[in-house]
């Protein structure tokens, strides 16, 4: 099967690959909506790219139907049913906490910066003619606080 590049570094397959879709027999492809969504997540994935110094980004989970979104447990609102967001590493950069500070300090647009569990990153942003609220949040097993330490 042929890749499809949504931008130079991301692939369609990597941003809907799922482990739970696949165990569960779920499809997992995006509608032509979440299609233009997911290319505008990409590019802004590509700015972070390039911020920490052009090194791979791993992609944990990206577009995510509603049926494997709830198979997850993920929140109803959750951007990742859109295509409007990404969870990724950076392994060759650094920590999920120096990623999220580079990307705070940086002039990238986005809406939501996650740190969670201090084992990804989950980034957003606000769709198309929305400005990004550039929200930076930490999720653990305390639960959600404003700003990442």
């Amino acid at each position: 099967m042929p890749t499809t590049l949504l931008t130079p570094h991301f692939t369609l397959e990597e941003m809907v690959a799922s482990q739970t879709a696949a165990r569960e027999g779920i499809p997992n492809q995006p509608d032509e909506q979440s299609m233009i969504e997911l290319r505008r997540t990409c590019e802004v994935l590509e700015l972070v790219r390039d911020l920490l110094g052009a090194k791979p980004i791993l992609i944990s989970s990206g577009y995510r139907g509603p049926q494997l979104n709830a198979a997850i447990g993920g929140s109803t609102t959750s951007q990742h049913m859109t295509g409007q967001a990404a969870d990724f590493t950076c392994p060759g950069f650094g920590s999920v906490t120096e990623i999220c500070h580079a990307i705070m300090k940086s002039s990238i647009p986005y809406d939501q910066l996650i740190h969670e569990y201090d084992s990804w990153v989950h980034i957003s942003q606000a769709g198309i003619g929305k400005k990004g609220r550039r929200q930076n949040l930490t999720i653990n097993n305390s639960g959600t606080t404003s700003g990442i330490a």
